[in-house]
């Protein structure tokens, strides 16, 4: 099937979860403005879904040797179990934790008692669900070459940002950058299109949006 029809199919999933939502007007945490957004904590929460979407990451590493499953966050960690159970060599599921140091500079720290799983240098398969800066994902892959493990690939739902990439395989269901605006030349707002509060991620300004609520 072709690719493209393939990723219509996976973003029509995400979009049933309630995930994926569009022709609306959102607020990212950047302050600017777009007409789709992508709520990541409701990614993972029809069970049925998240097996299906982990069964297509594990199929598209099922010939590489994989030894570890590694994540971080909640839902990227259900993702990532998925993904376990459904790769064929059956690799052990295990997650970082994110943190900041004493510089209040985000790290993700493996917890003490998977630091075992590293020993004999374990071929390691990175989950995310969502990737926007790809901080995240070049965090674990630090922390793998750290421990002495060697990272066979990237398995995502989905690339907000197509610039971000890799040096190691990256394979994402959806592969999606939407347009966003300045405030000042977003056209929902000039069409007087309201924010919707429910899924809002910066201070809004009092003009010229207005901001739907529930009961408008």
């Amino acid at each position: 099937m072709d690719s493209e029809i393939l990723e219509r199919i996976n973003r029509g999933i995400i979009l049933r979860t309630g995930a994926y939502l569009t022709n609306d007007h959102f607020v990212l945490p950047t302050g600017r403005h777009a007409q789709e957004f992508v709520e990541k904590a409701l990614a993972t929460t029809e069970p049925a879904f998240t097996e299906g979407l982990g069964d297509v990451i594990a199929k598209h590493f099922a010939e590489e040797p994989v030894d570890l499953i590694l994540t971080t966050g909640y839902g990227a960690s259900l993702l990532g179990h998925c993904v376990a159970r459904a790769h064929p060599l059956r690799p052990r599921f295990i997650y970082a934790n994110k943190q900041r140091d004493g510089s209040g500079v985000s790290q993700v720290v493996l917890p003490r008692e998977f630091r075992q799983y590293f020993v004999g240098n374990p071929k390691v398969l990175i989950v995310e669900d969502i990737v926007t800066t790809g901080e995240t994902v070049k965090g674990l892959i630090k922390l793998v070459k750290a421990l002495g493990g060697t990272v066979v690939g990237i398995g995502t739902l989905w690339r907000r940002i197509r610039k971000v990439s890799f040096k190691f395989p990256l394979f994402t269901l959806v592969d999606r950058e939407f347009p966003t605006y300045t405030p000042k030349n977003c056209p929902m707002c000039r069409r007087g299109m309201p924010i919707n509060r429910e899924f809002l991620s910066a201070p809004v300004p009092q003009k010229p949006c207005r901001v739907k609520t529930r009961a408008s």
